[in-house]
């Protein structure tokens, strides 16, 4: 009996500990689901941190993203914590405003601010391919909070009637992309995959602003709605496929943190 007992004990303090702990590849766990956090670099442990969500990509889960250099690469070294939830079957379900995945997200949240000290003015979304749907749908849903959208190379529908809004919206998507493919628009139109945001924020007149690179390889274009009743749009293209462009989520955070855009 002292015997099973003292086992039920180390199993429970186990457990605790693996609660307590949770971070990079072990899970942290929420109901019966789970997600991944990340911490910056040379974090003091008190100050309240920026959070960056991000929704992985098809087939899966919060470990890749947290150890992915682009991604987890970026928000380290800008004093960001990364949250990356894990889809059920290693993918989302955003194709419409009946999902469960939207809830989980806001129960990921609530319980990275139980373990962290955030910012709950600086919390951004941002996802890939699937992942960048699901980023779209839950700040449809529930993106009045947000300060930002940060998506790469996926999508709601842009005829979606959205009840709620980040304060910003940033997408990136490919040209060339044929695996969530350019939501070109009426005669070509390359404006197009922000079309739901611009209508939403009540946009006026876009602002080309100058052709911007981090890789020789790699050029993007970038169009900015600044003229909107509330928030504001911005959209890079590049001529490449279904890919996150090195250094367009680190510029981001380093343009909504207000500091000197760098790379990594």
């Amino acid at each position: 009996m002292i015997y099973r007992l003292l086992c039920l004990l180390l199993l429970t303090a186990t457990q605790a500990a693996a609660v307590d702990t949770c971070h990079g590849d072990t899970a942290c766990q929420v109901g019966d689901r789970s997600y991944h956090v990340l911490e910056p670099d040379e974090w003091d442990g008190e100050t309240p941190l920026p959070v960056l969500l991000h929704f992985h990509g098809w087939a899966r889960q919060g470990t890749v993203v947290v150890n992915h250099e682009r991604i987890a690469g970026a928000t380290k070294l800008r004093g960001v914590l990364l949250v990356a939830p894990n889809g059920l079957g290693k993918s989302w379900v955003f194709w419409t405003s009946d999902t469960g995945d939207v809830p989980f997200a806001d129960a990921v949240l609530e319980d990275v601010a139980k373990r962290y000290p955030i910012d709950p003015k600086r919390i951004y979304v941002s996802g890939y391919s699937y992942g960048g749907a699901m980023a779209w749908r839950y700040v449809c849903q529930s993106g009045n909070d947000i300060a930002a959208l940060l998506a790469v190379a996926g999508s709601i529908r842009q005829t979606e009637a959205c009840p709620e809004a980040p304060r910003e919206v940033r997408h990136v998507h490919g040209l060339d992309d044929t695996v969530m493919d350019f939501p070109f628009g009426p005669g070509g139109d390359t404006t197009y995959p922000v079309a739901l945001w611009r209508k939403k924020y009540n946009c006026n007149g876009a602002t080309p602003r100058a052709d911007w690179s981090v890789r020789p390889f790699l050029t993007l274009s970038r169009v900015e709605w600044t003229d909107c009743a509330q928030g504001q749009v911005v959209l890079d293209t590049h001529p490449g496929g279904h890919f996150i462009p090195h250094g367009w989520i680190g510029r981001q955070l380093d343009e909504l943190l207000g500091r000197t855009p760098t790379y990594p």
